[in-house]
């Protein structure tokens, strides 16, 4: 008979129970503006910069970086925040999201891409990237993806 490891954690950390508060909050933000559709759009790309804005500095930078590639590249993505980080939707649907390090107190920020991405190659594929800096380089890669995935 063995006994249940007690310095094992269950359930969700500290950080991902936050990023759930900050997505609820986001919902429920969201679902009580008025108006017109293009003054929520404006709204959600407002709330997003401010996001960023409170960001760390070296999350900021890459943060502001993603933000102006993938705006540029897709003008078709609204951004909007999805659990507390900026994502970036089409009808409605996140497509792409960048999470910062500092939150989740990992050792780099993530660009992901969920399953409305069309990053389909073959049988098995790349969801999600680590940021340690953009670069000009970087910034390319990024600007390709997201073409890729807005297809």
């Amino acid at each position: 008979m063995t006994t249940p490891d007690t310095t094992t954690q269950q359930g969700f950390t500290a950080e991902e129970r936050a990023a759930m508060k900050d997505h609820a909050r986001d919902l429920k933000k969201a679902a009580t503006r008025r108006g017109s559709k293009a003054d929520k759009a404006a709204q959600e790309a407002q709330d997003v910069l401010s996001k960023i804005a409170e960001m760390g500095d070296a999350d900021r930078a890459m943060a502001e970086r993603v933000h102006a590639v993938v705006t540029a590249t897709a003008p078709v993505l609204a951004p909007k925040l999805w659990y507390g980080m900026p994502a970036y939707a089409l009808d409605g649907r996140i497509v792409c999201f960048f999470q910062c390090a500092e939150k989740f107190k990992a050792r780099y920020a993530t660009l992901g891409f969920s399953d409305q991405a069309r990053l389909d190659d073959g049988a098995m594929w790349a969801a999600g990237f680590a940021l340690t800096e953009v670069t000009p380089e970087v910034e390319e890669r990024i600007a390709a993806l997201v073409r890729k995935a807005v297809g």
